[in-house]
């Protein structure tokens, strides 16, 4: 009798430990999927949905939804199916000497071959950035900076320059500007200046707001950029920056548009390569304690990304980045080397380096934007 006993019991618990796992589509058993803040912040109409989505996710999809690649028209196809990324971002090679229609036509194909679909990202900032309206075939001219816009027609300009920009993007099947800067930066001599929209903290914050609330408003994705703040920093792409400003002076200037922008719902934000000596000794995209001031001080619960990781301030900086990105908190990594990315994430995550709980948090953040935009239904 007490055999019969203690073997019921031994199998009510096997019953039981079983009950805590979610077979997936692919045949693997994993763990429960733990999300500690699904239905909380910008994206809380979206959590059950992005959750759902995700409990069907193979680990080799989950890994993809991370990557935001740069694209390459060769390999599109293969890094679609082989990379499962979460989306594409788009250079000015990518629209040179095409129409409308061209440009609609491939973006519908890739999404077409997308089992999830696809973000399209370009930095339509206006000025000396303007990978779409360079190309005289989708723009007569390109769009002109924000601070000449503002100069000749103040803050109506600016909201009926971001109208235009929503509607020739979403007419050519992109859904996420990276944009705006909400950098603060007055000197004509700093690197971000003439990309910034050159005006002091309050003005700045006013200008993100009215930028932010006019792509909500029209549905298109945008992204504040370059947190914690460039200021008078020098450009990463060819070298690391220490910027060694204290600490209340991103508080009391640097994080005030950053603030106000995420008032406003933005729904990502991208963070800079700088190392900024006040909050850690590495760079910020790869910083957990920036990360963490993001999320608890300014209290964003949207979508971090990096900036592209491919650039000199991060590989002279870090052997394996991407796993110090995902480590730090970023939900998207930008990559060039997708394949690179790719694989060293998935290592780790072998190797428990990193948590299928991390990519996790990571992952339902990305879909949850999908879903937002209109991606997921």
């Amino acid at each position: 009798m007490k055999k019969a006993i203690i073997i019921v019991l031994i199998l009510i618990f096997i019953i039981g430990c079983g009950s805590n796992s979610v077979k997936k589509s692919d045949g693997a058993t994993k763990k429960k999927i733990n999300i500690s803040y699904k239905t909380k912040g910008v994206f809380s109409k979206y959590y059950d949905y992005a959750y759902k989505e995700l409990k069907e996710l193979s680990i080799d999809e989950k890994i993809g939804q991370m990557l935001l690649v740069r694209m390459d028209d060769n390999v599109a196809d293969s890094i679609i199916n082989d990379y499962h990324i979460a989306g594409f971002i788009l250079f000015s090679r990518d629209f040179k000497n095409k129409t409308k229609d061209n440009i609609k036509n491939e973006i519908e194909s890739y999404q077409r071959k997308s089992k999830i679909p696809l973000i399209f990202a370009v930095d339509e900032e206006g000025g000396s950035v303007v990978r779409i309206s360079s190309n005289p075939n989708l723009r007569d001219k390109p769009f002109k900076s924000p601070q000449d816009i503002y100069n000749e027609s103040g803050m109506e300009g600016i909201i009926s320059d971001t109208k235009e920009k929503s509607r020739l993007l979403h007419s050519l099947g992109i859904n996420v500007n990276l944009a705006p800067l909400a950098d603060v930066s007055t000197n004509p001599n700093d690197f971000i200046y003439d990309r910034s929209f050159g005006k002091d903290a309050n003005e700045t914050s006013n200008y993100v707001k009215n930028v932010v609330k006019t792509y909500n408003e029209f549905g298109l994705g945008s992204c504040l950029k370059h947190f914690p703040g460039y200021g008078n920093n020098v450009d990463t792409h060819t070298g690391v920056f220490i910027d060694s400003r204290d600490y209340s002076v991103f508080e009391n200037n640097d994080f005030l548009p950053f603030k106000e922008g995420i008032d406003a719902n933005v729904p990502s934000i991208l963070v800079s390569h700088n190392i900024v000596e006040s909050m850690d000794s590495v760079p910020a995209s790869l910083s957990l304690k920036v990360h963490n001031i993001l999320r608890n001080e300014l209290k964003f619960t949207g979508v971090i990304m990096t900036d592209d990781l491919a650039m000199d301030a991060i590989s002279k900086y870090v052997d394996n980045p991407n796993v110090e990105a995902v480590k730090a908190g970023n939900n998207l990594l930008i990559t060039t080397d997708y394949k690179t990315s790719f694989n060293d994430i998935k290592e780790a995550y072998n190797n428990n380096e990193i948590s299928e709980d991390e990519i996790n948090e990571a992952v339902v953040k990305v879909l949850a934007w999908k879903y937002s935009l209109g991606l997921l239904k």
